[in-house]
């Protein structure tokens, strides 16, 4: 089988679309800005916080998550954390990334929503002049909390409108429709902001068909449990509706109990735009290259199968066109170089 080195999966052009800022809090970054703020871990080593690392499911890792949010605190907490991330970005060879960020988990705390924009800010700016790398924000909703509070969180992000391109919905899916959201996704759109959600994941494929029909996502976040419904995987394949998906975290989660399960090249080869993401990689053990590679192990990719994911993941962005002209442009010559 044609399986493809790590060093081509590198040099092709790729978007990352799934990605939570504040799940690149590497231990060792999270002990400094502890340190830096004052605060104090119930960990007494980087290596006792990443045995905690080992979840049995989302809400195992949730809990930890925000637990680790608690350092960040100032601007440049977030810019060191933005930067961090567009760093590991920057040796993976990823040309464009649209990070998601929950201001909730943040404001919650007392940190207004100026302070982490113009940390995150101020870093997109830097690593696009530092590595190339393009970047189109998405403010996230936390599907736990009420859908009040949402529409609260839009208001004050508002000042902020024409730094983020658009809006999604995360945190723990079961409990949490789609529906439950319906009314402020739908002052999103007047805003004249894009939508994206996660959805089936834990939650069930009809969360993704609440996700299209009522807040008109034009991504899904996840997705993979479309498989269980026929009539939705041939409407994801007609409509083209990309779906992003983080291998790593899947497996982490026990979504799929091992790599080897995994459902995203089969998704793929039915004609369904899938593209491969990281999630909260500092947690789930692989950043994006990691998760290409992971992949390929498991599962076997093919050069013709990465070339066809990473121009996946450069169609289903939110660039502008000439950029993503000259992406393609590159990658197509990549495809035929080696």
């Amino acid at each position: 089988m044609d399986n493809i080195d790590t060093e081509l999966l590198r040099t092709l052009p790729k978007a990352e679309l799934h990605l939570h800022l504040e799940g690149t809090l590497e231990p060792e970054l999270m002990f400094t800005l502890a340190e830096r703020n004052g605060i104090s871990l119930p960990y007494d080593s980087v290596e006792a916080l990443r045995n905690a690392y080992d979840f049995g499911n989302l809400q195992d890792f949730l809990n930890l998550y925000y637990q680790g949010a608690a350092v960040l605190q100032t601007e440049q907490d977030f810019y060191d954390l933005t930067l961090a991330y567009l760093e590991r970005c920057a040796q993976d060879g990823v040309v464009h990334v649209e990070p998601f960020f929950d201001p909730q988990t943040h404001t919650a705390r007392a940190i207004t929503m100026a302070t982490q924009f113009r940390g995150i800010l101020r870093a997109l700016a830097d690593g696009k002049e530092r590595w190339g790398i393009s970047s189109c924000l998405i403010l996230s909703f936390l599907r736990h909390l009420s859908e009040e509070d949402a529409v609260v969180t839009l208001q004050q992000a508002l000042p902020w409108r024409e730094h983020f391109v658009a809006v999604g919905l995360d945190s723990s899916e079961k409990g949490n429709p789609p529906e439950k959201f319906q009314r402020v996704f739908d002052q999103v759109r007047a805003l004249g902001l894009k939508t994206v959600a996660h959805a089936g994941e834990e939650g069930p494929p009809d969360y993704i068909v609440q996700a299209l029909d009522l807040l008109k996502v034009v991504r899904i976040d996840h997705g993979v449990r479309c498989a269980e419904d026929p009539a939705l995987v041939q409407r994801l394949i007609d409509q083209q509706i990309p779906l992003t998906v983080c291998p790593l975290s899947n497996t982490r989660l026990k979504v799929f109990s091992d790599m080897s399960e995994h459902n995203i090249m089969q998704l793929l080869d039915r004609g369904m735009r899938v593209t491969i993401n990281s999630d909260d990689p500092a947690y789930f053990g692989g950043y994006l290259l990691d998760n290409y590679c992971a992949v390929r192990d498991a599962l076997g990719m093919t050069k013709a199968q990465a070339v066809q994911l990473a121009r996946n993941s450069l169609i289903s962005s939110f660039l502008d066109n000439d950029s993503l002209s000259l992406h393609l442009a590159r990658l197509d010559q990549l495809a035929q170089v080696h």
